[in-house]
């Protein structure tokens, strides 16, 4: 296997399927566009099993997900897509930028989800993107976007009532969808979703549980994406 892109969290390597690729969930931890490192251990396998679990709900639920199988603790094997150059965030709970950008208090529930668009684009700084933004650097068409919303719309009510099951509060995350390949007709959900791309509090304590625990120092991060995985893993098995 031939490694054909490395990302902050994970690797991503070609097979002999032209149309599948094998997905690698690193232990590495960033944060601040990659100015904040660290490794912890069991990170990876933590984050790759929670977004197989979330994945299986989504597809029971009618999402497409580029997962294919899985493979051992770390790896998996996903459907090639050519990514769609945009983070699309969901938010339901003020918290991180929004809160700093209009200085709704952190925790303020929203009066309905909100959808924001990120451009991943490095050198710009991942900027914020309104539609005619998208629409005139051609990311996406009217009907992709159109699309997307409405998936992301239904993750979001999939996921919110998910978790708060499992007793945690989803405050918002982050998708990145793909056209599948060879086609490219097909808009799936791609990439990952856990701890790392999600804001994830406790239900009744409010406890911050997620990749925040990192960025602001808070210590026993992976002890708090363990009690995530555990969370929602038996709740799964109870569904």
């Amino acid at each position: 296997m031939n490694i054909i892109y490395e990302g902050k969290a994970k690797r991503l390597y070609s097979t002999d399927e032209p149309n599948e690729i094998l997905m690698e969930f690193k232990d590495d931890a960033t944060a601040f566009n990659g100015k904040k490192k660290a490794v912890f251990e069991n990170k990876g396998l933590i984050n790759k099993r929670i977004t197989l679990i979330l994945y299986r709900l989504l597809e029971k639920s009618g999402i497409k997900t580029h997962f294919v199988r899985d493979i051992d603790d770390t790896r998996c094997i996903v459907r090639k897509v050519e990514i769609i150059p945009l983070e699309v965030v969901v938010r339901n709970v003020a918290a991180g930028s929004l809160s700093k950008r209009t200085g709704l208090e952190e925790g303020t529930q929203l009066s309905e989800p909100m959808l924001e668009f990120y451009y991943k684009k490095d050198e710009l700084g991942d900027p914020m993107l309104a539609p005619t933004h998208i629409r005139e650097l051609k990311l996406a068409t009217a009907e992709e976007m159109d699309d997307i919303g409405k998936k992301s719309a239904v993750i979001n009510s999939v996921l919110t009532e998910f978790f708060a099951k499992s007793g945690f509060r989803l405050v918002d995350f982050k998708l990145e969808f793909g056209r599948e390949e060879p086609e490219r007709k097909n808009i799936i959900l791609a990439d990952e979703i856990s701890p790392d791309s999600c804001r994830i509090w406790d239900l009744d304590s409010g406890e911050i549980l997620d990749k925040d625990r990192f960025r602001r120092d808070l210590g026993d991060v992976m002890e708090s994406y363990q009690r995530i995985l555990e969370g929602i893993g038996a709740h799964a098995e109870n569904s």
